[in-house]
């Protein structure tokens, strides 16, 4: 009896563990994007500015998926629709577009300047 309550007790706290990495996971590591090619398929229409000041958020293009932050700025351009968190597209125009991004050199300058907006990138 002392071994079935062990074996039970086991799978449950794996299948815990389970849960809690894959929870954490899509949390830590939700700001990833795709480019598509056609306003209609977006999720959002974004416009690049040339100044930070102009810009809602200050993005940072980072290298490698794990880097990719929850919503704060860092993304992670995926190569492929289906592993993209946001499809956006990239307007000619400011009055086009939902958000306003500029591009920054530096991760630590990432960020928003305009919290209104932070519900479009969740």
């Amino acid at each position: 009896m002392k071994l079935i309550y062990e074996i039970a007790s086991k799978t449950k706290l794996q299948l815990f563990c389970s849960i809690l990495f894959l929870f954490f996971t899509d949390i830590c590591f939700s700001q990833k994007v795709y480019s598509v090619k056609y306003a209609n398929q977006a999720d959002i229409k974004v416009f690049v500015g040339k100044y930070e000041n102009q810009a809602d958020l200050k993005v940072y293009k980072v290298k490698y998926q794990n880097e990719a932050g929850k919503n704060d700025g860092n993304w992670f351009f995926v190569e492929h629709q289906n592993q993209a968190d946001k499809k956006i597209f990239f307007v000619e125009y400011e009055n086009q577009a939902d958000l306003k991004v500029s591009f920054v050199s530096y991760k630590n300058q990432a960020g928003w300047r305009n919290k209104n907006k932070s519900h479009l990138m969740y």
